[in-house]
């Protein structure tokens, strides 16, 4: 379901608690992507946004995605935990709507340089557009887990990193990040940015699954993230956006 907020400019599709599965910009904004050049404490991080934002003449309601890094992946109800002390702060924050909580995310652990303590990497917020930038949107991460419950007993061939197992993983995220793109008004042709995380051998996988799908998006390639998602035993995680503006803080 797609929620307008409207005090923060953008609209949701909703999701579970600890994130909504993106955020698409109101007529007359656009989404601007940005990433730490050092990853900060997490909470902390919500501390650089807000004065990121005050700069940018925002208000915190214009958050609609956060990118977390975390030391290494979290057991099931490890993620649950965290996720807790998360929402909180969002709530703390009076970034909920009727709820819910509209701002997209993706957690993931890095295998190289990954921090001591969960990091926040980068985030997107609405700002006025400058003429007609058309629809810009950002998808929340999402792995091989087929359910909207947090069980372990939903990740996709579990335990399996057979090159046919990636392709299944991959097979279904690929699907979820077109229905979350389709769901926000987006289209393959408006992403500009395409974001892969696993440790694993992507090449096959890239070639067999992600690029044809893309469409005329695959000029742009991916980049690819040497990480892990946050839960352990999923392996192969995604998201999205289509953005005209990326920054470096």
């Amino acid at each position: 379901m797609l929620v307008e907020n409207e005090r923060g400019h953008y609209a949701f599709l909703t999701g579970i608690a600890p994130y909504s599965s993106g955020a698409v910009a109101l007529p007359g904004y656009e989404i601007v992507h940005a990433h730490f050049q050092k990853p900060v404490q997490w909470k902390k991080g919500f501390d650089c946004i807000a004065e990121h934002l005050k700069d940018e003449g925002q208000d915190r309601f214009a958050l609609c995605g956060v990118e977390l890094r975390c030391p290494e992946p979290y057991s099931m109800d490890g993620f649950i935990d965290f996720n807790k002390g998360y929402c909180a702060v969002l709530e703390d924050l009076g970034l909920y709507l009727d709820d819910m909580n509209p701002i997209a995310r993706t957690n993931v652990s890095p295998e190289f340089g990954a921090p001591e303590e969960p990091a926040l990497y980068g985030f997107s917020y609405t700002v006025p557009a400058k003429g007609d930038v058309g629809t810009t949107f950002v998808a929340a991460g999402a792995g091989e887990l087929n359910s909207p419950k947090l069980i372990s007993e939903a990740i996709i061939r579990r335990g399996d990193l057979s090159s046919d197992a990636m392709h299944e993983k991959a097979t279904y995220v690929m699907k979820v990040m077109e229905k979350r793109m389709t769901g926000l008004g987006g289209s393959w042709d408006l992403v500009t940015v395409a974001d892969v995380y696993t440790v694993h051998p992507v090449i096959d996988v890239l070639e067999d699954v992600v690029f044809p799908k893309m469409g005329t998006a695959a000029i742009h390639g991916v980049q690819w993230f040497h990480a892990r998602p946050p839960i352990v035993e999923i392996e192969f995680e995604m998201d999205l956006r289509g953005v005209r503006k990326e920054i470096v803080i």
